[in-house]
């Protein structure tokens, strides 16, 4: 039996009713969580990890997400036909298709009717894949080109994709007439029921291949490794993903290959901290640079920077860089960068620096405590 997933809501823990902002920021907590740099050979963290970026890829589209909420797992099958609902509901009353009575009505396509029919061995776009790519802070800022490993499906060189072997081509199925789907009769009597299924001889392909390509065993496609070279735009954040059309496994019976997802992961600075396209620095200063202001050596994604420090800084001011932020996708623009001025106090003193502290105490009337008074002559006469 298939492995029964659990439901998406659940894996990336949001509700039904969560927002796009509230999904997007349970999948980084998440994609974190279980990142396999974090779990090296863990083979469970990296099941989890491939678990929540398939939610997130279903609930963060639009499309995808209604049809899960709709029709659940079935609804983001890559075959999914909403038309398509077999023996469930297309019966009919006395032997009538019930499709086809909804077809005539609707314009086909409902409970296993015509529409179904023609689609099961019409073209097919090929199974997406999705990959996952960490990069630096400073990769994910500026962009970069990155190679890639994947194995996919590629259509079979030496049959074109037919699965047939040289010089032969596939024959109509003779119990679906090359449609393949068979109608099935249940019940009896006045009450019966017809409902369309797969025809299990063509496996719903509405052919046969008599005499099979010896290169992929009648498939049409073979196994191929693959080195890509993938180029991620300036900008690019965590939890974002790049997508490469065409380059996923190929189609079935002519359709088009489908899509490589490149989910993105940004590893963090340990300096920088970054919101959209903002950048947040926490700078220390001493007392004496915070009273009475002086040049700066400021850090920033493009390198030092020279700032100069107002007079009478207080711990907390933030001032901004304007341009030094990360750059928009698609260039639109530069974010800033924010600088938080946190004055730093001293661990260790030699004696002259407790002196002149004390001189500065005395000059602005605050004194020191007979305690400190204390420690420190206890200290001079040591020495």
């Amino acid at each position: 039996m298939p492995e029964q997933k659990r439901d998406f809501y659940e894996v990336l823990g949001v509700s039904k009713t969560a927002s796009d902002d509230e999904i997007k920021k349970a999948y980084r907590k998440k994609a974190k969580e279980y990142h396999p740099d974090l779990h090296p050979g863990d083979k469970e963290a990296e099941a989890k990890f491939k678990e929540v970026n398939e939610a997130y890829e279903v609930l963060s589209d639009a499309d995808k997400k209604a049809r899960y909420d709709q029709f659940g797992m079935a609804g983001v099958d890559p075959n999914f036909n909403p038309g398509g609902f077999g023996g469930g509901f297309g019966g009919g009353f006395d032997g009538m298709d019930l499709g086809d009575l909804f077809g005539s009505f609707f314009g086909g396509g409902f409970g296993g009717g015509g529409g179904a029919r023609r689609q099961a061995n019409g073209p097919q776009k090929g199974e997406s894949l999705r990959v996952a790519l960490t990069l630096t802070f400073e990769e994910a800022a500026f962009g970069c080109e990155k190679e890639i490993s994947l194995s996919r499906s590629d259509s079979c060189p030496d049959c074109g994709g037919s699965g047939c072997a040289h010089g032969t081509s596939p024959e109509t199925c003779p119990d679906c007439g090359g449609q393949g789907v068979v109608r099935v009769q249940r019940g009896g009597g006045s009450f019966s029921f017809v409902s369309t299924a797969p025809c299990p001889k063509c496996r719903g392909t509405g052919k046969l291949i008599k005499d099979p390509c010896p290169t992929c065993h009648g498939e049409g496609a073979v196994r191929k490794n693959k080195r890509l070279t993938v180029s991620i735009p300036a900008g690019i954040d965590d939890g974002q993903a790049v997508s490469l059309r065409g380059q996923g496994n190929a189609g079935k019976n002519g359709g088009p290959a489908g899509d490589l997802i490149v989910a993105v992961s940004v590893r963090p600075h340990p300096k920088f901290r970054r919101d959209g396209s903002t950048v947040y620095l926490t700078q220390t200063v001493s007392f004496p640079q915070a009273a009475l202001g002086g040049l700066l050596e400021i850090d920033t994604i493009d390198g030092k920077v020279k700032w100069t420090l107002p007079p009478g800084t207080q711990t907390g001011s933030t001032f901004r860089l304007r341009g030094k932020g990360i750059p928009g996708l698609h260039n639109r623009g530069r974010g800033d960068q924010l600088v938080t001025v946190v004055i730093e106090t001293p661990q260790r003193l030699t004696d002259a620096q407790k002196e002149a502290l004390e001189a500065y105490a005395k000059a602005m009337g605050e004194g020191t405590s007979p305690a400190q008074k204390g420690f420190f002559d206890k200290r001079k006469k040591k020495k």
